[in-house]
């Protein structure tokens, strides 16, 4: 088992190595959804939102500029071969594009770190976020939040050979692997204070260190450990029932009410019509894990 650790390790070494010379990071995908099995979305002709100064900004540069993540499996993940992202949440921003009017073949993906999200809503630097973004209030007084469009659960991540850890009662003088700022981070911070936290930018990293016995586990949204699980089933496994609901929501710039209500309504139709049921399946849905029912949107009142 070792040697089949160190093994993965030294490709996504290598893999790493060629992303950093590019100034890129994060870990290669090892399994991920098949481009012809994607959903096409249609984008909506004539569609104009005025009211919106993002929007405007993006229609007159012709795409939007959307913050991801690059280093989830099956949610957000960047091939540092070629540079395309994939997976569900990749295509929630896509449809969300094709809803507002712009082809979603144009977007412009940025990688921002869970700790950077709100300041690059706030500066500009992105016209949304889609993920893994945890909906909470504290994060509502920052920016605003269509959706959510997904509901996750913390879980945790360890090695098969792990028998000691069955659920977040037993992490007392564990150390446990999280990213920077991230609610799961502060959740085990504040709720199991015995457990030793180490924190990094990615999750990539943090299952690396899990991998060569760093670190004991590695905490998260469920869909997201699924994700590394699947691609190394015989070295990782979840373990005990979700102790947190995560609604992940389309991060909006606070002030952008008509931006936000457009991507509510965008969302409910793409739920409808279909399309989000076939984004899941084509990517979060080859973890093995059926389509759940999404949860009901939020369309709570401009502030």
């Amino acid at each position: 088992m070792i040697v089949k650790s160190l093994r993965l390790l030294t490709a996504l070494a290598v893999a790493a190595l060629a992303a950093t010379a590019c100034g890129k990071e994060g870990t290669p995908p090892v399994k991920g959804p098949s481009a012809a099995e994607l959903p096409k979305y249609q984008v909506a002709q004539g569609f104009s939102l005025p009211d919106s100064k993002t929007w405007k900004k993006a229609d007159k540069r012709g795409h939007f500029v959307v913050g991801a993540k690059e280093d989830q499996p099956y949610l957000g993940e960047k091939n540092p071969a070629n540079g395309v992202y994939s997976g569900f949440d990749i295509e929630i921003a896509k449809m969300i594009s094709a809803s507002l009017g712009l082809d979603p073949k144009k977007i412009s993906f940025k990688t921002i770190a869970s700790a950077n999200r709100e300041t690059a809503l706030q500066n500009g630097q992105i016209d949304y976020y889609v993920g893994t973004y945890t909906i909470n209030d504290n994060r509502k007084k920052l920016v605003g939040f269509g959706g959510p469009y997904y509901m996750a659960g913390q879980s945790l991540l360890v090695r098969t050979d792990e028998d000691d850890i069955h659920g977040p009662q037993d992490l007392d003088g564990k150390r446990v692997c999280s990213a920077a700022g991230s609610t799961p981070y502060q959740r085990i911070q504040a709720d199991y204070p015995k457990a030793e936290l180490v924190a990094y930018d990615t999750y990539s990293v943090c299952v690396d260190n899990l991998l060569t016995y760093q670190v004991d586990a590695v905490t998260t949204d469920d869909a997201i450990l699924l994700g590394y699980a699947a691609k190394v089933p015989d070295e990782l496994k979840l373990v005990g029932k979700p102790f947190s609901e995560e609604p992940y929501g389309i991060g909006v710039p606070r002030s952008d009410n008509a931006l936000r209500f457009a991507v509510d309504t965008a969302l409910a139709q793409r739920e409808k019509d279909g399309d989000w049921k076939k984004a899941y399946d084509a990517t979060l849905g080859l973890s093995g894990v059926p389509a759940p029912k999404p949860p009901a949107i939020d369309r709570y009142p401009a502030s």
